[in-house]
């Protein structure tokens, strides 16, 4: 049931009667699948307005920036780095996968 009720007898400042009210329970929040830290690239694609964004997960702190900006500029892009994710504009899945397995590293796509 979407969003629970539940009626319970209320005091009311209004003339100090009681009155039944309905009472909503929040719903539960629903996280999004963790993405497993096992050492793989794993690189998204995102529709957000209209248009593409890929996502690129699974990389060390001190490898964001730098691959970061290797990537904006070897696909002639824009991009940023957030919350330890990476971030570019367009559908380049495939120049990131080929990028970081040219750098030996595993990369795949992953998403719908």
């Amino acid at each position: 049931m979407a969003g629970e009720q539940e009626r319970r007898l209320v005091y009311s400042t209004d003339g100090g009667r009681h009155v039944e009210a309905v009472v909503r329970r929040p719903r539960p929040s629903i996280d999004k699948p963790r993405i497993p830290d096992d050492g793989v690239v794993r690189v998204f694609r995102e529709r957000r307005r209209g248009s593409s964004v890929t996502i690129v997960t699974g990389l060390a702190a001190a490898e964001l920036q730098t691959a970061g900006a290797d990537l904006r500029r070897r696909c002639a892009t824009g991009g940023t780095v957030k919350n330890g994710v990476l971030e570019l504009q367009g559908d380049h899945r495939d120049s990131v996968i080929a990028y970081f397995e040219r750098a030996g590293r595993k990369a795949k796509k992953a998403g719908g």
